[in-house]
């Protein structure tokens, strides 16, 4: 069985070399001096638990969890505050951060151990628990995933695209969420509402979303509200998949040079489901036929992500998605569009 990896994050290495002392007989420890250096350990590889100082100089632990918790990729990592600062407030802030537990300077052998054993083995519950939970509901996902690819497709309706094209993209989506690392129910939940991307495209006129040849200002700036109506058609919701539906919409058109719409939202400002589906959406129309394109090989739509990395894409992402290529190749073939009458259950009898 592997030994668990714990990140100890300390500024003074008095502290990182106690608690590697205790821990290292049992577990993997990985160090880190600072917080900025500590978020390009857990991107690079995640660990299972974080024990982490409080009053670090630039980023502190707080903005340390902060961080962590807000990103999908690293939220579920148990985090444990190792602190001298023992004050009801400050634990206080601590769990309104996330944190699982706090430990006071100096610290507990006994404690330390007690405090880490139980933690891992409650994430360790919690993700077989989650498993469970999505297997039991294996079903009901397969239908209201159904029910969204349909309002998917009634977009696709009004395009030039196939009902095939959300199946693909989704699939995409999925893949790059979990190449990533991401929290496996977000990245499930991502699969599901990527369909909805171009809902708002029912909000606009035949004569600009079917015109054949290029769009003036007046209907370029029409075009560019499918994504606000189709924010309105998905409301604002409770549910989390309607919230990601609706957070996908709304902004898979920027850019993370800050060049597209309708926000013109920079880098990581872009939701990361949003960059993720930025890709998807983008690949799957290069590489598909259309009545004015024929499709791009594989390849070339992947040179084409690698030479706007940075400029329309998360430059962190595209590589990502290129070691994707072999699930990106099956999924190609096994959902053609020649074939989405058979998917979606319209052959004649």
């Amino acid at each position: 069985m592997d030994l668990a990896t714990i990140l100890v994050v300390d500024d003074n290495a008095d502290n990182i070399d106690v608690l590697n002392g205790i821990l290292r007989p049992h577990y993997k420890i990985k160090a880190a001096l600072n917080g900025e250096l500590a978020l390009r350990i857990v991107k690079k590889q995640k660990p299972d638990l974080i024990l982490l100082d409080v009053m670090m100089p630039g980023m502190d632990g707080h903005e340390v969890c902060r961080q962590l918790k807000s990103n999908p990729v690293t939220s579920d990592i148990p985090v444990i505050f190792v602190t001298a600062k023992s004050e009801i407030q400050d634990e206080t802030i601590g769990f309104q951060l996330g944190a699982v537990d706090y430990i006071t300077k100096p610290v507990s052998v006994a404690i330390v151990k007690a405090r880490v054993e139980t933690h891992l083995a409650l994430y360790s519950q919690q993700r077989e628990l989650e498993r469970k939970v999505r297997a039991r509901t294996e079903q009901l996902e397969i239908t209201q995933l159904e029910i969204i690819r349909r309002l998917g497709r009634a977009a696709e309706y009004k395009d030039n695209e196939t009902g095939m094209h959300v199946i693909r993209m989704s699939l995409y989506s999925k893949f790059l969420a979990e190449k990533i690392e991401a929290n496996q129910d977000w990245a499930d939940l991502l699969y599901s509402a990527a369909p909805m991307h171009d809902i708002g495209k029912i909000g606009i006129a035949d004569s600009i979303l079917l015109k054949p040849g290029k769009l003036d200002a007046k209907e370029w700036h029409e075009m560019q509200r499918h994504v606000q109506y189709g924010s309105d058609i998905l409301g604002s919701h409770n549910s989390d998949l309607m919230s990601l539906a609706r957070e996908v919409c709304l902004y898979h058109h920027e850019r993370f040079d800050g060049s597209g719409y309708p926000n013109q939202l920079k880098g990581y400002d872009i939701p990361l489901s949003a960059r993720i589906v930025a890709i998807a959406d983008v690949f799957d129309a290069l590489t598909s036929e259309r009545p004015y394109k024929e499709a791009w090989s594989i390849d070339a739509a992947l040179d084409f992500l690698q030479e706007k990395s940075g400029q329309y894409f998360d430059p962190d992402l595209v590589p990502a998605f290129v070691a994707c290529r072999e699930q990106i190749q099956k999924v190609i073939e096994q959902y053609r569009d020649q074939d989405e009458d058979k998917i979606f259950g319209n052959e004649e009898s």
